[in-house]
Formats: structure tokens, C-alpha cells, sequence
């Protein structure tokens, strides 16, 4: 079964900014608003360019482009990637990992300033992807729920502070070639969980709350 668990990172503490102008770790990074400019998703992520040949960069694109696109209640604010290479310490007894990260919020962001709707997408997600490709075990994905204050909110910085979700992402694989398969792997569960989750809560909220 896939692995899916509450992860805890070392910045989850750190308030971040939706939308955000630069990375404080490389300030060439920059945001982009992919559901006006979907063409960016497969020109803006430099650090997924140079492992295009494999299928799982274009399962991650098409991931993209629905999660910022018309049929999706949720949009995307930040990812990253790294490669397939051999890690220490591992928790897996494949010698290579590659990992990453994609945040989530609610495209309404009214609603990622109310913690049950954050925590509510969370369960949802990890309860989806626990019930996604249960002979899959060279995977994981970690939900970690992270500060944010949504500068276009209006009103005093107070009302602006909510939450987004971090997806953290690891694949395991003997080869270069087999860990970038099970990484598609993983991002196909991903997508099919999101779209799952996102039917879901469009069922169940009023829909002038979902813009």
C-alpha cells in the first residue's frame, strides 16, 4: 500500500505568503499564477526540466494544468523537485530516491483562513490516497498543513492569516529509470486522489463558495 502520513517538516512553523514574490533560498524562483497562464507550467519549473524524457514530468504537467484549470476548486501556489540519486538513510532498501513538494489551498481563499476546511481537505486527501493502488509500496506522500497569509484577502493582516496544505512526495527505486516509474506512479494516485477529493467537496459546498 502506498504510504500516506501526517508529515512533519522543519519550516512548517514559517509563515508564508500567497501570492509570494520570491524564494528567500534562491531569489530567481518566482510565482506564477498558473490559472491565468497555464502555458508557464511547462516553461517556469526549472528543476523539472532536465528529467523531461521520463513519463512521470508530464503526468506532473497534466497534474498541474487540472489542479489550476476549470474544473478544479483548488489551485497550486509552490512545487519542487529532486531527482533520482542514491540518499543516506533512506527508509527504503531501494538505493535511490527522488522527492519533492506541490502546495495546495482552496481557490477560494476565504476558506483556507478557516482551519476545519484545511483539515478537512487533509483527511480527505490522505483518506483517498490510502485506498488508491494498494500494491504499491515504493511510495510515499506527507500532508503537512502550513501557515499562510493571503495578501489579496481584504481587511487588517489578522484576517489575511490562514493555511495551505504542503504534499511531500518520495519514490524509491533500484535504477534511475525505476524510480522515475514509480514517481508517475505516485503522481497519477495524486491526481486521481485530488479529483476524488475535489468532487467531493464540490458536492458538499454552495457553489458561490468554491470561486
Amino acid at each position: 500500500m502506498m504510504k500516506v502520513y501526517e508529515h512533519s517538516d522543519s519550516g512548517s512553523l514559517k509563515l508564508r505568503s500567497h501570492p509570494w514574490i520570491d524564494a528567500e533560498s534562491d531569489p530567481t524562483c518566482r510565482y506564477y499564477d498558473f490559472k491565468t497562464r497555464p502555458e508557464l507550467i511547462r516553461s517556469s519549473l526549472e528543476d523539472l526540466q532536465q528529467w523531461t524524457s521520463y513519463p512521470a514530468i508530464e503526468t506532473f504537467y497534466r497534474l498541474l494544468e487540472w489542479l489550476n484549470g476549470s474544473e478544479s476548486i483548488l489551485e497550486s501556489n509552490d512545487s519542487a523537485f529532486n531527482g533520482a540519486a542514491a540518499t543516506a538513510g533512506t527508509p527504503s532498501s531501494k538505493p535511490l530516491q527522488c522527492s519533492g513538494r506541490l502546495m495546495i489551498l482552496y481557490r477560494n481563499l476565504a476558506l483556507n483562513t478557516l482551519p476545519e476546511q484545511l483539515h478537512r481537505l487533509t483527511d480527505a486527501i490522505a483518506q483517498a490516497l490510502s485506498e488508491t493502488d494498494p500494491l504499491f509500496e515504493w511510495g510515499a506522500v506527507g500532508a503537512t498543513i502550513m501557515p499562510a497569509r493571503f495578501t489579496t484577502l481584504p481587511g487588517p493582516p489578522e484576517r489575511q492569516r490562514g493555511h495551505q496544505l504542503m504534499l511531500s512526495f518520495w519514490a524509491w527505486g533500484e535504477t534511475e529509470a525505476e524510480t522515475m516509474r514509480h514517481l508517475d506512479r505516485i503522481f497519477h494516485n495524486l491526481t486521481g486522489a485530488l479529483q476524488r477529493v475535489t468532487d467531493e467537496i464540490r458536492r458538499s459546498i454552495p457553489a458561490a463558495s468554491r470561486q
